[in-house]
């Protein structure tokens, strides 16, 4: 077969796109990324509780990828799917590949902390200790601690003719232990499991000196396990399957069939066993027997098996093994910052808004100052009629959903959508629910079919001309605690075609069916899709008539095969293309005659980059002669007679078939020129970065880049900086985003001390 239609932007001599060697595996693309996760954790110029940290990231992340992925390929080899996806292997070779990939890290994650982590933290005066290596004196203690604080918690649970094997929970880690009563007699496995209320790093001296919790229970079996002899033991944690499923997508009752989800996972197939490196063999194969594992599912590993607890380091108070802490700013359009008394002047605000948009950038800007602050004011406004919002994931003791409760109270009309599917965040958001409802609120909590995705509000107020609509379309949750990790954008915007898009969004949320007409909004699963393809074919119409053609595109992921189709044939027309995908890329750049123009960069550091944001020059590019071959600024130069604006998009959807077809999602076009300049600042800068930036190869790698014996240029502490400097001028641009010299320019202007930014990263926190 070949791609030979010219109206969608390709030429009659393209190659054939459904080959599967132009696809990268979805999977094996992620674990890409989490290799560039734990590379922080080995990386010199990262402070050294920051590496500590992302031992425990990438310890969370490979969990939840083992649940959800792993998980997800074995249900279908146990159903007998053979067929290949786009790159060609089926379900049984993913999973191959995958283990024979993952069992390298993990080895290298253990060596970062043997060799690397573990010896720099006892030179910086914090020691973790093997038991034995404790003096008598601090055995003593640790003795009189385990028989007070520890020895209550636990509960050996033996395996036996008289016991059944033990349930063992997911992620929980464990002891299995050997015993036997008489040296004639067969070993009996016991398990006990580590207590999780129970600090994991046990304090033999605060803040300097501590002992994990599994070495002080290994060391006090005999209190725990008198009279026996204890044979061998070790450590072992096991991984269950998070894909599980009731039958039907939706049930009569969705939150039934939730609660049932919930239950269901605690007891769903092991898809993984983590077990000490000197385990004996009889152990393994018990705990495989029972479990049901195959021996590829086992992974032997030394020193701990789970990093996720070692926060407790993270949070020492030595600022001196620390990024300087990052608290993030008012933003500048909202002078009053967050602390400011909105109730009885909310009209302030929405004037601010109705004046010109606003872009939201968190954690540079505060999500309290702003998000939070637009839904206080409309809560306690006596002109609002009603506010209206979608949510995916909010925190546990999330204001966002109190001041719904407020509004309610203050008897506005509120619906809120909240999904009830946003995975791991099912008990929450349940809980949530019931909150809402028991104050009176209508709540929509699922849709047929779909996941609502969108984050999206909506408020309706009475004004002295008419009703007007406030929008908020965002690419992150309503979330006060990942807004200070994870970097997202939010549109603030009284435009009336925006809000009337949203209103006919949460009407479906309650209403039969979804309109497949919206003025503005690209809107999943009805419109996104054939929109984003027009305005890639339409670069490559430019292309082949000879005027400037570019796209560059920021998201998480781009999985999608007929969106990396629509690429390749762009980029065989000639469009230059620049992605910022953060992890999972199918696409692969610099192939000879049909991604030549195609680059593909990752940036990865202290926050997670999350927003998403779609920018198409429309042929209204740049055209500097002195760029010296490098790829052009996106939008830097004004549209032209002969061309359009360059266009600009932002919001919740990545590039993926769940985002384009099977879940709810809104994308909003940013047309105010400054929020343009904005967003162009960001791209530009990402795209130079030399600090945090990785380029990827046509095999699926990535090289780090560096700068040589350029200036280092950091994404993320520029664009703290320039946060820095907005709020200091009281200006939302905040610094020349048309002329930025160089990135230490960037950094003086924001009131950095002017350091390069590998020093400059030393003194932050995600």
């Amino acid at each position: 077969m070949s791609d030979s239609d010219d109206s969608d932007g390709s030429r009659g001599d393209s190659p054939d796109l459904d080959d599967t060697r132009y696809y990268l595996n979805r999977e094996l693309s992620h674990l890409e990324f989490q290799k560039r996760v734990l590379h922080e954790a080995l990386d010199e110029r990262t402070p050294l509780l920051e590496r500590v940290r992302f031992l425990g990231l990438f310890t969370k992340n490979l969990d939840e990828f083992f649940m959800k992925r792993v998980g997800g390929l074995k249900q279908q080899i146990d159903a007998g799917v053979t067929d290949p996806t786009v790159d060609g292997r089926t379900p049984r070779e993913q999973w191959r590949e995958i283990l024979d990939t993952t069992g390298p890290m993990f080895d290298r994650q253990t060596d970062c902390y043997r060799e690397v982590i573990r010896p720099a933290l006892a030179e910086a005066g914090v020691e973790i200790v093997d038991y034995d290596g404790l003096t008598a004196a601090e055995r003593e203690r640790m003795r009189a601690y385990f028989e007070e604080s520890v020895l209550p918690t636990l509960t050996p649970l033996a395996f036996d003719p008289a016991h059944p094997f033990p349930f063992i929970s997911n992620l929980s880690l464990s002891l299995g232990v050997f015993v036997r009563h008489d040296a004639d007699e067969d070993p009996i496995f016991t398990r006990i499991k580590v207590p999780q209320n129970r600090p994991r790093l046990v304090p033999v001296e605060e803040g300097s000196r501590y002992v994990l919790l599994e070495d002080l229970i290994e060391a006090h079996l005999d209190l725990l396990m008198p009279n026996v002899e204890v044979l061998d033991t070790a450590p072992f944690r096991i991984t269950r399957n998070a894909e599980v499923h009731r039958d039907g997508e939706v049930a009569e009752d969705l939150i039934e069939a939730i609660e049932e989800v919930i239950e269901q996972r605690r007891f769903a197939t092991a898809v993984r066993l983590e077990i000490g490196a000197d385990a004996p063999e009889a152990m393994i194969d018990l705990l495989r027997n029972q479990l049901d594992l195959d021996p590829e599912e086992v992974f032997r590993r030394a020193g701990p098996l789970d990093y996720r607890d070692f926060s407790t380091l993270v949070d020492l108070d030595r600022p001196d093994l620390k990024r300087e802490r990052w608290s993030p700013l008012p933003h500048p359009r909202f002078a009053e910052g967050p602390n400011a008394d909105v109730s009885l002047h909310g009209a302030d605000l929405f004037d601010e808004i109705a004046s010109d948009d606003v872009l939201l950038h968190h954690p540079y800007h505060s999500f309290d100052g702003t998000v939070q602050r637009f839904l206080d004011a409309a809560a306690n406004d006596p002109d609002v009629l009603a506010i209206k919002a979608a949510i995916y994931r909010t925190a546990s003791d999330s204001q966002v959903i109190q001041r719904l409760i407020d509004a309610a109270d203050n008897g506005k009309q509120v619906a809120v959508m909240v999904e009830l599917k946003a995975r791991f965040d099912e008990q929450n958001n349940l809980q949530w629910v019931r909150k809402l409802e028991e104050n009176g609120i209508h709540v929509a909590y699922g849709t047929v079919g779909l996941k609502t995705h969108t984050k999206t509000a909506l408020v309706v107020r009475e004004e002295d001309d008419g009703v007007k609509l406030y929008s908020h379309v965002a690419t992150g949750n309503y979330h006060s605690e990942t807004a200070k990790g994870y970097v997202d954008l939010g549109l603030l915007t009284a435009d009336r075609d925006v809000g009337q898009d949203l209103v006919t969004v949460f009407n479906f949320f309650t209403g039969p069916s979804l309109d497949e007409e919206f003025r503005k909004l690209l809107v999943a699963p009805v419109t996104m899709r054939e929109r984003f393809t027009d305005l890639v074919r339409r670069e490559a119409r430019y292309a082949r008539a000879g005027r400037p053609a570019r796209i560059v595109a920021k998201m998480n992921a781009l999985e999608d095969p007929e969106m990396v189709k629509e690429l390749y044939r762009a980029s065989m027309a000639g469009v230059d293309i620049d992605l910022l995908v953060r992890d999972i890329c199918r696409l692969r750049p610099g192939i000879e005659g049909v991604s030549d123009t195609v680059t593909v960069r990752s940036v990865v550091g202290r926050f997670l980059e999350h927003s998403r944001i779609y920018y198409f020059e429309n042929g209204a590019g740049p055209d500097d002669p002195d760029d010296g071959g490098e790829r052009r600024t996106p939008g830097s130069r004004p549209a032209t007679d002969d061309g359009g604006d360059p266009q600009y998009f932002v919001g919740s959807a990545d590039w993926m078939t769940r985002n384009l077809d099977y879940r709810v999602e809104a994308v909003a076009p940013v047309t105010d020129p400054d929020l343009r300049e904005q967003l162009r600042f960001v791209l530009e800068v990402m795209l130079h970065d030399n600090r945090s930036g990785w380029e990827m190869n046509a095999d699926g790698s990535y090289d780090q880049r560096t700068p040589g014996s350029d200036p280092v240029w950091g994404t993320q502490e520029i664009l703290m900086a320039a946060a820095r400097a907005a709020h200091e001028c009281d200006d939302d641009r905040g610094i020349d985003t048309d002329h930025p010299a160089s990135p230490g320019d960037l950094l003086v202007a924001g009131g950095a001390d002017g350091t390069s930014d590998a020093d400059a990263t030393d003194d932050a926190t995600d």
